[in-house]
């Protein structure tokens, strides 16, 4: 299918080839129509890309942070690596389109095949032939509205958020401040609910086209703003501003504190800066409240990813019911969209939106569409044509189908597996841009919808599975079912009944099941095995992890989608204990640290203790309260007389006979290379899996159980 990409590093937009993204759960698949180019917004993207790596660190300070926190941990060579891979990536854009269902996803039971629906969403509601988007984010249309007229809608539901927070009454004087798209939705939504409104722009020809569709009054921003305003009202000030501009300027915030009313009213909508004059403010006792985009439910992804709508009693107005509200009006003749087009391109021809918005065109414009063409026929794969991939079936050859590409994959698999010399066959992700990116980047042969066409791909030997946590088990099945190898990032399984069905699959497969379980594979795991490899006795083991907090709305927290820290993290270090005393885990006690803070998960602070066949006992302190500058990780063992310390796996130290020997690596090494050259061998040459499967079994299983004994509060036997 046709989307308009951005490239992040120069900017510049590009209409490519991208695999249709497949139904998933809880989303509809819609057939854009119509799509809204967002001035404003995407505009600045543009101007962020074509800055310098200086000029874009300045506008991102917060990001420079974790480059050099990245340094620290993973050495220069391996950042500077991967800011390179962020910059070539290609940025999805537009959030507002129109267009018609063809297929709903499981547990969508709102829509179906036909509706003619509205969506919003960076990265949903996309300048794109085909779009999967959250239910929440679907409305349908009412009759009469046209898919140009909802295209507009999320932009109407930013807009009406902006005055709904103005609290504006029956007869009320607002000024709107900025009259771009969201200005003019504001002034006409603002009229439409029964207020006298008077519009100032920097350009002459947008206070006189506001005018026309029903404000009051206006005029260009200078010195004579507040004298008009003033007389405008009557001498009394504005009731209620609307600063709906796109400046760093402090201007429209000090401007609106001088044109208000005694206790008047003011709304940050558009991106304005905030430097508040605090005599206006504090003379005029004035209430400043910034809009948060469409309404309750942005940036809140139980809400906007996983479908919870808010219940109508106690929250009137959410983003959905701000789009519906919207369209409503528009198809009660309240207000009119099509004045406000000044620009329609086609999808094939959407590189020159953004030459327009950018400045490069030295046009005036306004609303800017780009329409699609409907019954064009959408092909589900897309072919490299500089991939040099030839199939010739060989059994030492490693032939790589990829389903998933999250940082992991990119960072550590991928660029191992490449210099093993595998090839790479086919590669599926959710929104298929990625799939582009990174496929391209390693010389995949296609790009595809979804993990069908990997699985059914004839020259693929190896699956590797690098998804969201709760497709892992299944997409693992599949696999081994079709008798290929299979990597998959950990965990293996979210639960008992997935891991149950997994482990049957890969019994009576010819295919090899390998987990992301790395750290065994490390140097220094290797070394400590070594060490204590002539004792008679068990081992003690302490493993502190400065894990630091994960949010408890981020994705891996989800218990269906991510499985929390334990199952995901965690099982990193059981299987390194596992690995280093050669004894399967027979059962554990579990305890967290609680915490009174509301938006901490107490899961992801909590002491577990071990005990294995062999005698040895285990530690570990998984712990998210220290500082990051504490390196992450620090692994204590004890037996035999000696110890064996890892600091963070760049350093380990041996203590025996009285003497200390430390050795460095000269960048840490948790083992990504040496597991995936496992994997890579074991299929070329026809030997076992490079992790024995009881001992993937046991690994995932104790994660389960550690659970099991934070909820009961006492021991629980893994067997």
């Amino acid at each position: 299918m046709k989307q308009l990409l951005q490239n992040l590093k120069t900017g510049e937009g590009v209409v490519a080839d991208v695999p249709a993204p497949v139904v998933q759960p809880g989303r509809v698949l819609v057939r854009a129509a119509s799509s809204l180019v967002s001035a404003g917004t995407e505009r600045a993207f543009v101007e962020l890309g074509r800055k310098s790596l200086l000029g874009k660190a300045k506008e991102r300070p917060d990001l420079v942070g974790k480059v050099l926190e990245k340094v620290k941990s993973e050495g220069l060579l391996n950042t500077l690596q991967s800011v390179r891979e962020k910059l070539d990536e290609s940025h999805a854009l537009g959030y507002s389109a129109a267009g018609v269902v063809v297929e709903v996803g499981e547990g969508v039971t709102e829509f179906r095949a036909g509706d003619r629906v509205a969506c919003a969403g960076t990265g949903y509601a996309a300048h794109a032939e085909l779009l999967s988007v959250p239910k929440n984010l679907c409305v349908r249309l009412p009759g009469g509205v046209d898919f140009e007229t909802a295209a507009f809608a999320t932009l109407g539901a930013i807009a009406l958020q902006g005055v709904r927070l103005a609290e504006p009454t029956l007869g009320e004087s607002v000024v709107v401040i900025g009259l771009g798209l969201i200005g003019q939705l504001a002034a006409q939504l603002l009229r439409a609910n029964g207020c006298r409104v008077f519009g100032v722009d920097l350009d002459a020809s947008k206070v006189e086209l506001a005018k026309s569709l029903g404000a009051d009054d206006g005029c260009v921003a200078g010195a004579g703003v507040k004298q008009a305003v003033a007389k405008w009202s009557r001498g009394r000030g504005a009731d209620a501003v609307l600063l709906t501009a796109a400046t760093q300027s402090d201007e429209p915030v000090e401007l609106a504190g001088e044109i208000s009313r005694l206790r008047g009213r003011v709304v940050a909508v558009g991106l304005v800066g905030l430097n508040v004059p605090r005599a206006a403010y504090f003379q005029r006792e004035l209430t400043l409240k910034v809009s948060m985009s469409y309404g309750p439910g942005r940036y809140d992804p139980e809400y906007e990813e996983r479908g919870h709508d808010y219940p109508l009693p106690y929250v009137r107005w959410t983003e959905g019911r701000n789009l519906e509200a919207f369209l409503d009006l528009a198809a009660a003749g309240a207000l009119q969209t099509a004045p406000l087009v000044t620009h329609r391109f086609k999808v094939e021809e959407a590189a020159r939106a953004y030459q327009l918005i950018s400045g490069d065109a030295g046009e005036p414009y306004l609303a800017v569409l780009i329409n699609y063409d409907t019954e064009r026929e959408l092909v589900q794969h897309v072919e490299n044509r500089i991939s040099n991939f030839k199939f010739e079936i060989s059994n030492s050859q490693v032939r790589v189908g990829m389903v998933g590409a999250g940082d992991y994959a990119r960072r550590m698999l991928l660029p191992h597996l490449k210099a093993e010399g595998a090839e790479f066959v086919s590669i599926a992700t959710a929104s298929g841009v990625t799939a582009r990116d990174v496929g391209g980047r390693y010389g995949f042969a296609r790009f595809v919808s979804g993990a069908d066409e990997v699985l059914g791909e004839e020259g693929v030997n190896l699956l590797v599975v690098a998804t969201r946590h709760d497709t892992h088990a299944g997409l693992a099945r599949r696999g081994l079912e079709r008798g290929l190898d299979v990597f998959v990032e950990k965990p293996l399984a979210l639960d008992d009944e997935e891991l149950d069905a997994l482990l049957e699959a890969a019994g009576r497969s010819r295919g090899r099941l390998t987990v992301g379980f790395n750290r065994r594979f490390s140097p220094h795991a290797r070394q400590a095995k070594e060490f204590f490899a002539d004792r008679r006795g068990p081992l003690s083991i302490l493993y502190r992890v400065n894990a630091g907090r994960v949010l408890r709305t981020h994705w891996t927290q989800d218990a269906r989608e991510g499985g929390g820290r334990v199952r995901g993290e965690v099982c990193h270090f059981v299987d390194f204990m596992q690995h280093v005393t050669g004894s399967l885990v027979e059962r554990v006690y579990a305890e967290a640290v609680t915490s009174d803070d509301r938006e901490a998960v107490d899961d992801d602070s909590l002491f577990v203790t071990l005990k294995f066949a062999d005698g040895s006992n285990g530690t570990i302190a998984y712990l998210a309260e220290g500082d990051r500058a504490l390196p992450k990780e620090r692994v204590e063992i004890f037996g035999a007389g000696r110890a064996f310390v890892v600091e963070d796996f760049r350093a380990a130290t041996q203590y025996a006979g009285g003497r200390e020997t430390t050795a460095r690596l000269r960048a840490q090494d948790k083992g990504q290379r040496e597991e995936v050259r496992a994997v890579c061998a074991a299929l070329r040459q026809g030997g076992p899996a490079p992790i024995p499967l009881a001992e993937l079994a046991n690994t995932t299983r104790t994660t389960f159980r550690i659970l099991d004994s934070l909820r009961s509060g006492e021991p629980v036997s893994v067997t």
